[in-house]
């Protein structure tokens, strides 16, 4: 099984009805405009996606629905954040069997493992799968990174073939490339940082707010790709104001009340998130509001469906 990691990964939001059930729908509409715009691949389960508190059930009916709604015009790549490695091993046999393309990783949660407990859990899960893995470094938000060390030993296991880079320190682009090469694919993931990584040679960007801006966010890169940066660069400029609400403790609110702006999703959340609501409400409007009144007219050609995907997830 492979996965090129290359182009635009959204981390896509779970859609919930009132009643706190999915909302297949809203959830499905917002897969197409991903796809329509050009993604390469889906990232369910995510930190955006409220994973932990979706149940072991409910994220194999969440894989389960969105290999059939992907259909093979995508990869599906099905994010493992648990806390122990007997939690992490079962979601990738689930994974594996339900028809992911891939996986992205966090460390172990809820227990800052060292560095040999660390590699150990993630070597652990890739000899037990033939899914291609992504390792979410993100030392920021879960308190353990991934050093180039660390790397050097999780070099051994070829499905491990990529990082969603989310230390904030856009460096270690350069630092992966200088001691690795091309053996692991560097994903931005983190939106303000965006194009200043793929000028320093990521290969994609696992995005956020493509969520509700999907054409934008691959226009982005696929201009910064072709050397176009000036055209690039004025988009992103636009951008960033609403890029910022990637990086706040309440994205899954901000990112889903931009989704409803821009009719790709709704505001709602699972409890014990709630909406958000007075003043906090009308200054992430007010900036979502004003993106969506000076959206820029994009290049022909930087967004669009380019070519099919060699997708291998099982059906």
């Amino acid at each position: 099984m492979s996965v090129q990691w290359k182009g635009v990964f959204p981390a896509v939001t779970t859609k919930f009805t009132e009643n706190d059930e999915f909302d297949f729908d809203a959830f499905d509409k917002n897969i197409e405009a991903q796809i329509e715009a050009g993604a390469s691949g889906i990232i369910i389960g995510g930190s955006l996606g409220e994973a932990s508190v979706l149940t072991d059930d409910e994220k194999i009916e969440l894989l389960k629905h969105t290999v059939k709604v992907v259909a093979k015009r995508a990869y599906v790549v099905l994010n493992i954040a648990e806390q122990t490695t007997k939690a992490a091993l079962l979601c990738a046999a689930n994974a594996e069997k339900y028809g992911a393309d891939g996986l992205m990783m966090l460390p172990p949660l809820r227990y800052k493992a060292d560095v040999e407990e660390t590699v150990k859990y993630f070597t652990d899960v890739a000899k037990s799968t033939k899914l291609p893995i992504m390792i979410y470094n993100n030392p920021y938000d879960y308190k353990i990174e991934v050093t180039l060390d660390m790397f050097e030993q999780l070099s051994a296991y070829k499905n491990i073939q990529a990082v969603k880079e989310s230390t904030r320190d856009v460096s270690n682009v350069t630092r992966m490339i200088n001691r690795f090469g091309d053996r692991f694919a560097i994903l931005c993931g983190v939106d303000t940082l965006a194009l200043e990584s793929l000028f320093m040679g990521a290969d994609g960007w696992v995005a956020g707010l493509v969520d509700a801006f999907p054409k934008e966010t691959v226009a982005i890169f696929r201009l910064a790709k072709e050397g176009r940066m000036q055209e690039a660069l004025k988009i992103y400029r636009w951008f960033l104001p609403v890029l910022e609400l990637d990086i706040h403790p309440k994205l899954v609110q901000y990112i889903k009340l931009a989704e409803s702006v821009t009719g790709l999703g709704t505001e709602t959340v699972r409890l014990p998130r709630l909406k958000i609501t007075g003043k906090e409400r009308d200054v992430v409007l007010g900036i979502i509001n004003h993106a969506v009144k000076n959206r820029p007219e994009l290049p022909a050609g930087s967004w669009g469906v380019e070519a099919e995907v060699d997708v291998t997830g099982v059906s």
